[in-house]
């Protein structure tokens, strides 16, 4: 797969086979560039292994349909749960559950909501700490939801939903307290004060 005969050649089995490890941790789209420098093969046999997943998640060489697919999303490729699927996860996940939020969630739920459309990676940059895990609790418990990919990165911007107005009691996000200046400072974060209530 390479003309470099100092570079071992390695099989579209094998190149798969690490793809699907790194598939299955990233939480942003991965371009065939950046799967490449991760799995340490060249981009065509990088491209020709994503399309053997593809072929073999869709049941296209010989196998079931899987319940999940690899999709390309804004330039980057990532697992999904199949659309068909998504109200049994939900529902899953949902009932997984804890009764409350954590504080670490309030305040991640509180940053989203007051600098919406935000990526994770600007909210773990504010916050200070990664926030990968609180984010998927909040999808799970609907409270924020995915509103688009960046053109670019490939980076999920995430909102709030109107699940969260109901909690708050509110009617639109207008409604939320003021904070001056709007979250430019990590200090300002904490005052998660207003979301307690969708922590019950």
């Amino acid at each position: 797969m390479t003309d470099d005969p100092d570079v071992p050649a390695v099989s579209t089995a094998d190149v798969a086979r690490r793809l699907e490890a790194i598939l299955l941790i990233v939480e942003e789209p991965q371009s065939l560039v950046s799967l490449a420098a991760a799995v340490g093969a060249p981009v065509p046999a990088v491209r020709q292994a994503v399309e053997a997943l593809v072929d073999d998640y869709d049941g296209r060489a010989g196998g079931p349909v899987r319940g999940f697919e690899l999709r390309e999303v804004g330039g980057g490729w990532r697992l999904y749960v199949r659309e068909e699927l998504d109200d049994l996860v939900s529902e899953f996940v949902g009932g997984q559950a804890p009764s409350r939020l954590s504080q670490a969630a309030l305040e991640t739920l509180a940053v989203i909501a007051y600098k919406q459309p935000v990526t994770r990676s600007q909210v773990a940059s504010i916050r200070a700490v990664n926030v990968d895990s609180v984010v998927r609790t909040l999808l799970a418990r609907g409270l924020i939801t995915e509103l688009f990919a960046d053109a670019e990165t490939g980076a999920i911007n995430y909102g709030t939903t109107d699940a969260l107005l109901v909690h708050l009691g509110i009617n639109s996000l207008d409604e939320l307290p003021h904070i001056s200046p709007l979250l430019d400072g990590v200090d300002e974060v904490s005052g998660a004060d207003g979301f307690e209530e969708v922590a019950r």
